[in-house]
């Protein structure tokens, strides 16, 4: 027992007493934060709510319709298509969560609505969370079994697959399509933290669709490129990189990355978005195999959301600890525990490079 297990159970003992809460509610100054932990503990609460208030006004895009000024009540009916007293239900709670803002004598974009318009990739996202709302109906019953026969497992096809290098083209075009559109975002954040300047072939493993490579293409026309993913994945990335880059010579390896020798030639491979997919083993062997596959001083980057983010904590082991779950494939991990992997896996110096979001995702090299 540490020397604070005594003090903390004293303070549990209080806190769970109603008549200390009413004693401190009363105080001038620790009453403001008895009331703030009082807000808190109601949205733990109230978050569902919070979460379909957000995804009704995607749906009826509530937001573009006040994106360019602001509307009145009946306008926002007719452009919603809702009837009268539930478009009202709908603006008003909007407003009371920052998406909107009453703007004279109607309602325009609040500062939380205008930053998620923004970002565009983030309304997918969100359209997307439906998959997750219903795995989550029972969550004890969804915690009782790593289950493989949840909407999340289904969707994303090769979490649940015991041969993903045989997922078609099909299967995968809905999750790619997905995962590149909210990469642009991610992309600018690894641009900003990493220099690419002395890297001269990059390869993107689990590179998907091609976001990220056609971000990074943009900003480094003489680089040579590679994107590495499932074969069902690879024609995708083909399609978009060759209409973006026509005439550029850009490699493709459909290889399964957890059974497949990676291919060499790269000074530089990118993960973005990956380890967290995947389980401890997968990790160990896809690291094993990058580490194999770079020359001696090659460079790793790991970009994605991790655990034990200082003041995003919530968003590392509570959302994508039970997104994860759902999705029946993979878990959150801390710099502190990704860092042991790329040791193990023979990388002997990892440090993190500063992102500037890193609630959306963090950046690691390792050499």
């Amino acid at each position: 027992m540490s020397w604070q297990e005594p003090f903390l159970r004293w303070r549990d003992r209080r806190l769970a007493d109603p008549a200390f809460q009413g004693w401190l509610a009363g105080l001038p100054l620790i009453g403001a934060l008895a009331r703030r932990k009082a807000a808190q503990a109601f949205d733990l609460c109230a978050g569902f709510v919070y979460s379909q208030v957000l995804q009704a006004c995607i749906e009826v895009d509530l937001l573009g319709l006040v994106r360019t000024g602001p509307l009145s009540l009946e306008s926002i009916r007719e452009g919603t298509g809702l009837p009268a007293a539930g478009a009202e239900r709908l603006v008003r709670a909007a407003a009371a969560l920052d998406l909107l803002a009453p703007r004279g004598p109607g309602y325009g974009l609040g500062e939380t609505g205008a930053a998620l318009l923004g970002n565009p990739g983030v309304f997918s996202m969100i359209r997307h969370h439906k998959l997750l709302y219903e795995d989550l109906v029972d969550p004890v019953e969804l915690l009782r079994a790593r289950r493989t026969d949840t909407r999340l497992a289904r969707y994303w096809a090769y979490a649940g697959e015991a041969e993903p290098g045989q997922v078609k083209t099909e299967s995968v075009s809905d999750y790619s399509d997905l995962m590149a559109q909210t990469q642009a975002f991610i992309a600018a954040e690894i641009l900003h933290a990493c220099d690419f300047r002395k890297s001269h072939h990059v390869m993107d493993v689990g590179g998907g669709a091609g976001a990220f490579l056609e971000a990074l293409g943009r900003a480094h026309p003489s680089l040579s490129l590679t994107l590495c993913d499932l074969p069902g994945v690879v024609p995708l990335a083909e399609t978009r990189l060759t209409e973006v880059f026509p005439g550029r010579e850009i490699r493709y390896a459909g290889r399964d990355m957890f059974r497949d020798r990676l291919p060499g030639g790269a000074d530089t491979v990118t993960l973005v978005r990956i380890l967290h997919d995947h389980d401890d083993d997968q990790i160990r062997i896809l690291l094993s195999a990058i580490r194999k596959a770079l020359p001696e001083f090659g460079r790793l980057i790991i970009a994605e959301p991790m655990a034990a983010t200082p003041g995003a904590q919530a968003m590392g082991d509570a959302y994508f600890g039970l997104y994860l779950w759902a999705m029946a494939s993979g878990r959150p991990r801390s710099f502190a525990e990704i860092r042991c992997f790329l040791n193990e896996a023979g990388f002997a110096h990892v440090r993190e490079r500063r992102s500037r979001q890193p609630l959306l995702t963090r950046v690691i090299e390792a050499l």
